[in-house]
C-alpha cells in the first residue's frame, strides 16, 4: 500500500507497482491503455494525468478527485459498483460509464461528448457547464440531477427518468429533440 505520497510525471502504461493507494496525489501522469485491474485508490487525486482508452476490472475508486485530466474512451464499466468520483474540467469524450451508480456525482466543466451513460444511476448528478454532444442517455436514472448549466444534450424523457431533474429554459430543446419539435 501506498500512503500520502505526492507522484510525478511517471508513465504507468505497463502497470501500476502497488495494489492500494491512499491520500495519493498524481500530477502528470500517464496511465493511457492502461488496464486497472484488483486496485483501490481512497482519497486519491489526479491532476493532468491521461486515463485515455483505460479499462477497469474489479476497481474501487473511493472519493476520488480528476482534475484536467484527459480521459477520452475510458472504459470505467468494471469498477466497484459504490465507487465515488468529482470530475472537475476533465475531457470524457467516448467515456462509457454504462450500468454504474453514481449517484450525486459532480461533472464541473467537463467535455462530456458521445459519453455513455447507458443503464446508469446519476439521481442526484451535477452537469455544471458540461459538453454534452451525443452523450447517450437510455434508462438512466437521472432524477433530481442539475443540467441548469449543461448544453448540446439530448435526452428522451420516455426512455429515462427524470423526476425533479432541474434543466434552464435555454437547454429545454434537449428534452424535445426525441420527439421532432423545433423550438424556434
Amino acid at each position: 500500500m501506498l500512503e500520502n505520497q505526492t507522484l510525478e510525471k511517471i508513465d504507468f502504461t505497463e502497470a501500476l507497482p502497488d495494489k492500494e493507494y491512499v491520500d495519493c496525489t498524481f500530477v502528470n501522469c500517464n496511465f493511457e491503455q492502461l488496464l486497472f485491474k484488483n486496485i483501490v485508490f481512497e482519497e486519491c487525486h489526479f491532476k493532468f494525468c491521461n486515463f485515455s482508452l483505460v479499462k477497469t476490472t474489479k476497481m474501487s475508486w473511493h472519493n476520488v478527485h480528476f482534475t484536467e485530466c484527459k480521459m477520452v474512451g475510458a472504459d470505467f464499466t468494471g469498477s466497484n459498483p459504490f465507487s465515488s468520483f468529482h470530475f472537475d474540467s476533465s475531457n470524457l469524450q467516448y467515456a462509457s460509464f454504462t450500468q454504474m451508480k453514481l449517484k450525486a456525482t459532480p461533472f464541473i466543466n467537463c467535455n462530456l461528448q458521445e459519453a455513455d451513460f447507458s443503464d446508469a444511476d446519476l439521481s442526484s448528478a451535477i452537469f455544471e457547464q458540461c459538453e454534452m454532444s451525443r452523450t447517450i442517455f437510455s434508462h438512466t436514472n437521472l432524477e433530481k440531477a442539475d443540467f441548469t448549466s449543461a448544453y448540446h444534450f439530448v435526452i428522451d424523457p420516455q426512455n429515462n427518468r427524470l423526476k425533479n431533474a432541474r434543466f434552464s429554459r435555454s437547454n429545454l430543446e434537449g428534452l424535445v429533440v426525441p420527439f421532432g419539435v423545433l423550438i424556434e
